[in-house]
């Protein structure tokens, strides 16, 4: 289902684009906003990025991802941008964008409106934090007195400066608007400035390739064609993930031979009893553990840390210890443990080792758990025979579907 967004028409939208590109790329910094014959782009080199297309026909799309606000591309369950979407979107580069979740927000103008596929309650897509800057007169009024201050690094202390600068603003963008940018305009702005100093040269080539000099027109691109088929996420991450638990849980242990005795399991005996809470060596290790990452829960006899130490030092003993075992324990054909639990008392140690499945003594509380890449490790690593039946749900493929 579409709905309609309420936004700037296109050539406003456009105009203000290219008039911070060209201001941005006159004192030095031509990639952040900038325009090529692909388009207008918008990139913070922190994850987020934006693109504004012209498309013949009078039509114009507006796309992009925000690292922090775009939960869109991480819809649980998964949400498709682009169902329902025109044929004539730039579908090569949509596409693997989509597959990628790498897709915040698809909006389209044709017949006098902007368009877009419909969101549930409390989903956000990240446009107006991506690309603020350019949804209204005032927001690029205040982005161009930032470039001056900020990029430029000249300082406004007084009322009457800080006036010059929003007059000499308001003057650029309405010769934008006209498409008559010339020299004087990006003077009176950034004339002022030291270090960078403005290359007029520059900053009249890019207005130029944004078409916002005289003489000059806006970049369009040829309309797109709808692939016969894409591949669709069926499922979110999230719910890859717990397809994957949910399998775990079920699964049954390979019988394997036990591992041998080693000194790393003593060592992590005798740790444990000399942490004991009750001081009677009774305690209990719960521990996950792969080739990246390892975790530890509270058994029912946690260890403590000793009086007057660092209170992070126990858990980093405790995992290197672990790691250790883990290692010592490893065989190139049965692979390696996931979950481990350790009990010690005085006189003796009680130890279960699960390499198959997830135990019902780990807690879970449904969104965190293994990740899918670190278990494909850790499978890839064992002999065929010793991969229990839910490694065939680790396939990425899994979480798509052809449309």
């Amino acid at each position: 289902m579409l709905t309609d967004v309420d936004l700037p028409a296109p050539g406003l939208l456009w105009t203000r684009w290219a008039t911070l590109a060209a201001t941005l790329t006159g004192i030095g910094y031509a990639d952040v906003w900038y325009v090529d014959e692909r388009g207008a782009h918008h990139d913070d080199h922190g994850g987020s990025w934006a693109r504004l297309a012209l498309v013949d026909g009078a039509r114009a799309v507006l796309y992009g991802y925000d690292r922090d606000h775009s939960s869109t591309a991480e819809a649980d369950p998964p949400l498709d941008l682009l169902t329902g979407a025109p044929d004539w979107l730039p579908w090569d580069d949509l596409v693997p964008l989509a597959e990628a979740d790498r897709l915040g927000f698809v909006v389209w103008h044709a017949e006098g409106r902007w368009s877009r596929v419909r969101y549930r309650a409390g989903v956000g897509d990240g446009l107006a934090d991506n690309v603020g800057a350019v949804l209204s007169h005032e927001n690029t009024l205040r982005e161009l007195a930032e470039i001056v201050e900020e990029w430029g690094q000249h300082e406004l202390p007084t009322p009457a400066e800080r006036d010059d600068v929003r007059n000499a603003s308001e003057r650029l963008l309405a010769a934008a608007v006209r498409g008559e940018v010339d020299a004087g305009a990006f003077e009176r702005l950034l004339g002022r400035l030291i270090e960078p100093e403005l290359d007029l040269r520059t900053a009249l080539f890019a207005a130029g390739r944004g078409g916002i000099t005289a003489g000059t027109r806006p970049p369009r691109i040829a309309p797109g064609e709808r692939p016969p088929m894409r591949r669709v996420r069926r499922l979110s991450q999230g719910e890859h993930d717990r397809l994957v638990w949910g399998a775990m849980r079920e699964a049954e242990e390979l019988r394997r031979p036990a591992p041998p005795a080693t000194g790393e399991l003593d060592a992590l005996a005798g740790w444990m009893r000399e942490r004991a809470p009750g001081r009677d060596a009774r305690c209990t290790v719960l521990a996950y553990a792969d080739a990246s990452s390892t975790s530890v829960q509270p058994g029912e006899h946690p260890p403590t840390g000793r009086d007057g130490g660092d209170r992070y030092r126990p858990s980093h003993e405790l995992t290197e210890l672990v790691r250790r075992l883990r290692r010592a324990e490893a065989d190139p054909r049965y692979g390696r443990w996931l979950f481990l639990r350790v009990e010690t008392t005085a006189s003796g140690i009680m130890i279960e080792r699960r390499y198959d499945s997830w135990p019902d003594w780990w807690a879970d509380d449904g969104v965190s758990g293994p990740w899918r890449t670190n278990l494909q490790e850790e499978m890839d690593a064992r002999g065929r025979d010793w991969r229990p039946d839910w490694v065939r749900l680790l396939n990425p493929e899994i979480a798509f579907r052809r449309k």
